[in-house]
């Protein structure tokens, strides 16, 4: 059985009371790497996960790093990649082994004095008079703070906080972008018509699983759905690969879409089998019917820790699911079968979690919405933050949201792949809470930004990079003795330079006036 999300049982502890300068909770590549600088500042650390695993993504199956510019990577982040290429015997390595990736982490906290506590789900926050004055867990845990960061996929220490959120997409005419809210464009699209009805061309016979009914609004409309997740899959094809199981309740119509894919002539499935260290995969999404499990995401950000935990264990049987057809079902070519069949997990990784991924992609939960929403003008350059305390390098990056029914056929929606801008600055006011909230909390990962500009922020080099600023905040804010908020940026400044942050970059090309952004993706 694969690792659940939710294991409330595991770690008791009923009247316990810490305290801490800087308390971070999750345990994700940001959360150790906001605990890892906060130690080095000198600040009482104490970093809640909520699971026995440490590293997030970065640990859990992300091995084929995506970060964009390797030149706008700094500090603990540089260093964990530097390691990374030291265990490999390389200057610095991508594509890491998942086991790999998590004695990294381990590495880092053990010589930081920072022991994780496990098995922690946030259960109530207590905010006086603008501050966060402590967490209460499930298990009964309380911890008091000086400061704290939010360090998990899903922002629930700030949502919990008070801090103002969004989930889903915006129009585009709230920020005046153009690829926000719903898109329809060409890639990882249908490329052929296939019918999405149950009987194929027939509609009075209902719709296939997994297909929306509802119709398609209008190119940039904004709504509350949210980009597809899946499981970053470490496959193998070594001769102790662990073999592909049929998943209990097992329903071949929810694959129906891609037999139909493949009798068409599709032929791309091994596109995305991204080869790391050790002879391993990254699997990841490729095409119109994958890893992504499109349409059960929307729930997700909001819901209890139980409707995560049955949304987690349905993206494992679809997944699982999905391995069973592609090796198993007679509506597979042959050929694909049998080249299937050839890979299994990776019998090294994940042990106690029967060698699956014990992190699901969470590509997008919620996002903050503070002084400064980064947008896609700051992707495109047409504004600039000039508090940095990190850079996006990567494209915007959006997965598919739902799949629709447009003319009788089914096709894919919210999928947006733009790219070829330099890196850009991301602001100091888009990881702290707007000033008329808590004063000290930190948020390097729910992060204030747009769906599309948050595509381009999500990635896990990034994540670290923002986390170490804000522990370096935190602990400026301490001495100050100041508000986050009110954190002088030149006193930061200097402090990220350093600790060896990228402040700035000599590739930012001059900014351009708004009259110029007039370009526009040519829907499907």
């Amino acid at each position: 059985m694969p690792l659940s999300y939710y294991q409330p049982e595991k770690y008791k502890r009923e009247g316990q009371h810490l305290q801490a300068d800087l308390c971070i909770y999750g345990a994700t590549s940001a959360g150790v790497m906001a605990a890892v600088e906060g130690a080095r500042q000198n600040l009482r650390i104490i970093l809640l996960a909520n699971t026995r695993h440490i590293g997030g993504l970065a640990s859990g199956g992300l091995g084929y790093t995506d970060f964009g510019d390797f030149a706008i990577i700094g500090g603990l982040a540089s260093e964990f990649y530097s390691r990374a290429g030291a265990h490999y015997g390389a200057e610095r390595e991508w594509r890491i082994e998942p086991h790999v990736a998590q004695k990294l982490f381990a590495e880092f906290l053990q010589e930081a004095g920072v022991e994780p506590i496990p098995f922690q789900y946030l259960d109530t926050v207590k905010v006086e008079n603008g501050r966060i004055r402590s967490i209460r867990m499930e298990s009964g845990l309380e911890v008091t703070a000086a400061h704290f960061v939010d360090a998990t996929y899903e922002g629930d220490l700030m949502a919990k906080a008070g801090v103002p959120f969004t989930v889903g997409r915006e129009a585009n005419a709230q920020y005046g972008e153009l690829l926000n809210g719903v898109q329809m464009h060409s890639q990882h699209q249908f490329e052929v018509p296939v019918s999405p009805y149950i009987r194929e061309g027939d509609p009075a016979s209902g719709l296939l699983p997994g297909i929306d009914p509802e119709p398609l609004a209008r190119q940039g409309t904004g709504d509350r759905r949210v980009q597809a997740y899946n499981f970053r899959m470490c496959l193998s094809r070594a001769r102790d690969r662990v073999p592909f199981t049929k998943p209990d309740g097992y329903d071949p119509r929810n694959y129906e879409l891609l037999a139909r894919y493949l009798r068409a002539g599709w032929r791309q499935t091994f596109r995305k089998f991204d080869m790391i260290r050790g002879n391993k995969t990254d699997m990841n999404n490729h095409g119109a019917v994958s890893t992504d499990y499109i349409g059960g995401s929307h729930l997700y950000p909001e819901s209890s820790y139980d409707a995560r935990e049955r949304s987690f264990q349905e993206h494992v049987d679809y997944t699982r699911g999905l391995f069973w057809f592609y090796s198993q079902d007679p509506r597979v070519p042959m050929e694909i079968q049998m080249a299937m069949r050839g890979w299994g997990l990776a019998a090294d990784e994940f042990a106690d979690s029967g060698h699956w991924p014990p992190q699901l992609y969470v590509r997008e939960a919620r996002r903050m919405v503070s002084d400064y929403v980064m947008t896609e003008l700051d992707y495109r350059g047409y504004r600039r933050a000039h508090d940095v305390v990190g850079f996006g390098a990567y494209g915007m990056d959006s997965h598919n949201c739902r799949r629709v029914v447009v003319d009788g056929r089914v096709l894919n929606e919210g999928d947006v792949q733009y790219w070829g801008d330099p890196p850009y600055p991301i602001s100091y006011r888009a990881v702290v809470p707007p000033r008329e909230s808590v004063s000290n909390l930190f948020v390097p990962v729910c992060v204030s930004a747009s769906h599309i500009a948050f595509g381009s922020i999500r990635m896990e080099p990034i994540f670290m990079i923002l986390a170490q600023s804000c522990a370096i905040a935190a602990a400026l804010c301490q001495k100050q003795k100041c508000d986050a908020q009110h954190l002088p940026y030149e006193i930061l400044k200097h402090s990220l330079e350093n600790a060896s942050q990228i402040t700035t970059h000599q590739s930012i090309r001059p900014l351009y006036p708004r009259s110029q952004l007039s370009e526009a993706m040519s829907p499907v």
